[in-house]
């Protein structure tokens, strides 16, 4: 069985607006990396159609971009993508699969099918499935930045608390700190 592991960018104050990082070579790397130790993308239907609307076309050459973003892009293209959605099942992006049915069954059937582990990257899906207690990791890229607005990590709560097991923290050379943590069980 893969783990399920949330990544994100965050700011100090919580935003999880995508406009709101630093978006460097640096960042971009670091998302790289956990992209290919992961087997899966698991996004919700926002988060899907948000990438689907720019990295393709950047995959094939059609936006101009620079090479960690091109990497980023071409990578992302072969990756499995699965999305959560109520709302849309057709999902023609290279290499996306709908997931339907009963959330907590679909999801964990993703894990267990996917031993290289699943990398979640939507906030709103997140907290769904955090409630269900179905993520086991967390890998923040904390920016030092503090935007004052939304959308928040966790904005629609949790019952409790999570418990959390510090697994590593490295700085980046633009401040920001990339964050691992492991769900105490």
């Amino acid at each position: 069985m893969g783990l399920l592991t949330f990544s994100i960018n965050v700011t100090l104050d919580g935003c999880i607006d995508h406009q709101e990082g630093i978006a460097d070579d640096e960042t971009h790397a670091f998302f790289t990396r956990l992209m290919d130790e992961g087997g899966a993308m698991l996004w919700g239907r926002i988060t899907y159609e948000m990438m689907e609307s720019y990295w393709p076309a950047v995959a094939r050459g059609e936006v101009e971009a620079p090479p960690a973003l091109h990497e980023w892009a071409v990578k992302l293209e072969a990756k499995p993508k699965y999305v959560v959605s109520s709302t849309r099942t057709d999902f023609p992006w290279t290499n996306s699969r709908h997931i339907d049915g009963d959330l907590r069954t679909s999801v964990q059937r993703l894990k267990d099918a996917t031993p290289a582990g699943v990398l979640l990257g939507s906030g709103k899906l997140a907290t769904e499935l955090d409630r269900l207690d179905l993520i086991d990791e967390y890998r923040f890229l904390v920016h030092p930045r503090i935007a004052g607005h939304g959308p928040t990590l966790y904005q629609g709560g949790l019952s409790g608390t999570r418990r959390l097991e510090l697994i590593s923290a490295r700085p980046l050379r633009n401040g920001a700190v990339a964050m691992h943590y492991r769900r105490e069980r």
